[in-house]
């Protein structure tokens, strides 16, 4: 595939043996492998105080949350992966959205940086959803919340703990095809809107 867009792609959890990082990396490497430039970035690079209206209003967004929605900036689409907590998505993961969406330049429309890219979205949990109901709540906040125009097409990966081989990809080859064609999706689509 010829594009000339970036992806970003990242997962809702810092914690180290992640299968959603797991799954994040394995779509960047997909991407990279079908000639489209991508960036795996990990949420533990950029800690971000839990949000706190109060806090905002003394010393404004905190520097990770200016350098993450940077990052966004530098890339045309983004692939996010989900754990699920408790039948919805990570504290983090909507922590991380919520200061992001508090970043904002005096000549830019608000929520900008979600409203001018695509996002596709994803997860992989050990029970048989793969964080299907945490996908669920990531498209609402995206869509509802932060005006992003979210592609309809996603992966669901159960079981996680025998979902990978050694090599990193799916055991479940269908299941990877789908990984590659949501993200060859999410390259073209953002190409097509480019703003």
């Amino acid at each position: 595939m010829s594009t000339d867009v970036k992806l970003l792609f990242f997962a809702g959890s810092a914690r180290e043996g992640s299968f959603n990082k797991r799954l994040a990396r394995l779509g960047a490497d997909i991407a990279n492998a079908n000639g489209i430039e991508s960036t795996f970035v990990d949420l533990s690079d950029y800690p971000m105080p839990i949000y706190h209206g109060d806090l905002e209003v003394e010393s404004g967004p905190p520097d990770n949350a200016k350098a993450f929605k940077e990052l966004m900036q530098q890339h045309d689409g983004i692939f996010i992966t989900c754990p699920e907590y408790n039948s919805s998505v990570t504290p983090l993961l909507k922590n991380t959205l919520d200061w992001v969406s508090r970043v904002r330049d005096e000549t830019e429309a608000p929520l900008h940086v979600y409203k001018s890219r695509v996002f596709a979205i994803g997860g992989s949990s050990p029970g048989g959803f793969g964080a299907m109901r945490s996908l669920i709540d990531l498209r609402k906040i995206l869509q509802l919340g932060l005006g992003a125009h979210v592609l309809p097409e996603q992966i669901a990966v159960p079981r996680a703990a025998n979902a990978f081989d050694d090599n990193g990809h799916l055991e479940d080859k269908s299941l990877q095809e789908l990984y590659k064609s949501v993200i060859q999706h999410l390259a073209y689509t953002a190409q097509a809107l480019r703003r």
